[in-house]
């Protein structure tokens, strides 16, 4: 299965709760930390709810 570059863009100061305990359940603790995640429909609802803060690249 393919796997997930995701990188923290924003901050989360002002985000709502349920954005920031996305981030922390993704594995992000600050701006430009980046994760590497199995592609799956779980990950990528969790990539959702806070696309706005994030970047997201397929690693081959």
């Amino acid at each position: 299965m393919a796997q997930l570059q995701i990188t923290q863009e924003r901050s989360i100061i002002g985000a709502k709760h349920n954005q920031r305990e996305t981030l922390k359940s993704l594995g992000l603790r600050g701006i430009n930390k980046v994760v590497v995640r199995e592609d799956t429909p779980v990950v990528r609802g969790m990539i959702n709810v806070v696309s706005h803060l994030v970047r997201v690249e397929e690693v081959k």
